[in-house]
């Protein structure tokens, strides 16, 4: 499909759509979900890593409506953002992670998804940098999401946006991240004494035979 330039003849190309928002009234919200994420956990001490035993997203549970419900509408505005102005059906696949000190994710994405995301219910204060042993440059903590276009800022020049092929998100408790699910990933090392605790999720989109794509 051909984009139009603007006036100036500037064209966009492959462009990665990244959505961070705040969700309103988390507070009570997510003093629920972690209740019901820690007696997950104490049934289950696998939990972060056994994500694919259960859907949470699947489960009748108030707060679960809540995020549900959330989630959801971050969804329509990312894709209509996107240009998708027609009904689209899809299905949501969650799971949560409790991470402790030390704890982290590697690179990684999430396949046989269209979206993919995090919903943030508890996020420790990390220890300041003049506090740690070793490197200066760790970001404990934070989600770093990384360019799609391999070897894109080799031939970056100063001031040039592709010279930081790394972007990293330090969230807060409320934030909610939605990113195309291809995009590669990972989450660094909590350093914080207490658990950071998350919801993950992807949107799995039902695609019918008038939402295939003419190329």
């Amino acid at each position: 499909m051909q984009r139009k330039p603007d006036p100036e003849g500037f064209l966009e190309l492959w462009p990665t759509l990244l959505l961070r928002r705040e969700l309103p009234g988390h507070e009570a919200a997510n003093a629920a979900l972690g209740q019901l994420i820690a007696a997950d956990e104490a049934a289950n001490p696998d939990l972060t890593t056994d994500y694919r035993a259960e859907n949470l997203l699947g489960r009748a549970h108030p707060v679960l409506d809540w995020l549900r419900g959330c989630i959801n509408k971050t969804v329509v505005d990312y894709l209509k953002r996107c240009g998708i102005d027609y009904p689209l059906s899809w299905t949501l696949q969650g799971w949560a992670n409790v991470n402790r000190f030390g704890d982290y994710h590697d690179l990684h994405n999430h396949p046989h998804s269209y979206l993919s995301g995090t919903y943030y219910v508890a996020v420790p204060a990390q220890p300041s940098r003049e506090t740690l042993p070793g490197r200066a440059d760790r970001t404990p903590g934070a989600i770093a999401f990384f360019d799609p276009r391999a070897q894109a800022n080799m031939g970056a020049i100063k001031g040039d946006p592709q010279i930081e092929p790394e972007h990293l998100v330090l969230p807060r408790a409320g934030t909610i991240l939605l990113w195309p699910s291809f995009l590669h990933h990972l989450v660094h090392p909590n350093l914080a004494r207490e658990p950071r605790v998350s919801v993950s999720f992807n949107v799995l989109v039902k695609a019918g035979e008038g939402e295939l794509p003419r190329q």
